[in-house]
């Protein structure tokens, strides 16, 4: 059995996808959609921009759904079907676009709602009041107790379990510091400050879950063509109101990345093809489990590549 991923932020880069639509008319027609939904040429920054701007929240959550939209639509084109796969999963943003693959929600509606989620999330928390780390070296269960003690009345959270050695942890930024300091003395490799504009995945965005779940209220979700395996709960779901709830806990609640894929592998899957921009998702899933079989779709060499197994 097969699963198709979809990556999150951080997989931005400039010139993603356009080798996509150049070759393939579908792959086109993802980005133009996507730019009328927002009134914007995102497609021209994606392209053509600079990667500061591409990096804002608000731009690079659409932005890497159209082109992991953008490399399905590619690889349908060559005749592999969406149904060739059995279940689909998205890091945190990629959760979206797993869901507007599988029919669940339009990629309009789609875009629309990642630019809402781009700018909750970055105006839950005043730059520089929140931060996140990675902490390498270490399990859940032991960041989830660094995190503890760091808080120390703030708040500090496991975010993100990515793969049994990498977990991020998300909070105020003095809580995440002191969580730095603890990881290090409770054995972790590394344990480092991420670049990024806002603490994700943790309580301080709960302005954000409040303004998804209104704007989640007025959109329309379908059953999925395929189940989702959850970033909230990492089991199958396909009931349009559970997803909707799931994806308003996805902004506050952990990315449960490492228990997906284990359930994948658990009810048979033994092929993970990472669909849009980087391989960030197939070096976790190989630390989760070596005897998944990763490819990554994000270029038309990709393609040939998969069309030739």
């Amino acid at each position: 059995m097969r699963a198709f991923v979809f990556p999150g932020q951080g997989a931005q880069t400039i010139g993603m996808g356009k080798a996509l639509a150049v070759a393939y008319p579908a792959a086109k027609e993802v980005f133009d959609e996507v730019d009328d939904a927002l009134g914007q040429r995102l497609s021209k920054l994606i392209w053509e921009g600079d990667i500061d701007t591409l990096t804002l929240t608000a731009n690079a959550q659409p932005a890497l759904m159209a082109t992991s939209l953008a490399a399905l639509c590619a690889l349908q084109a060559e005749g592999v079907a969406l149904k060739t796969a059995s279940f689909v999963a998205g890091h945190s943003l990629g959760e979206y676009s797993a869901l507007a693959a599988v029919g669940a929600i339009s990629i309009a509606n789609t875009a629309r709602l990642l630019r809402i989620r781009g700018i909750a999330m970055q105006e839950a928390v005043p730059v520089g009041v929140g931060a996140m780390a990675a902490i390498l070296g270490l399990d859940f269960e032991a960041v989830t107790a660094v995190a503890a003690a760091a808080s120390q009345g703030e708040v500090c959270e496991a975010a993100n379990d990515n793969d049994p050695g990498q977990v991020v942890v998300s909070g105020q930024k003095a809580a995440v510091e002191r969580a730095l300091v603890l990881a290090k003395e409770a054995g972790a490799k590394r344990a480092v400050l991420l670049p990024v504009s806002a603490p994700f995945h943790c309580a301080l965005m709960e302005p954000a879950a409040a303004r998804m779940e209104k704007a989640l209220s007025e959109v329309e979700v379908l059953v999925p063509i395929l189940p989702l395996i959850a970033n909230v709960n990492a089991t199958a779901v396909s009931d349009p109101p559970t997803i909707k709830s799931l994806l308003i806990q996805q902004v506050t609640g952990s990315v449960r990345w490492r228990e997906s894929i284990m359930y994948l592998a658990a009810v048979g899957v033994s092929e993970i093809w990472e669909i849009g921009a980087g391989k960030a998702l197939s070096g976790m899933v190989r630390r989760i489990d070596r005897t998944l079989n990763c490819q990554t779709i994000g270029s038309p060499e990709d393609i040939a590549k998969v069309l030739m197994i």
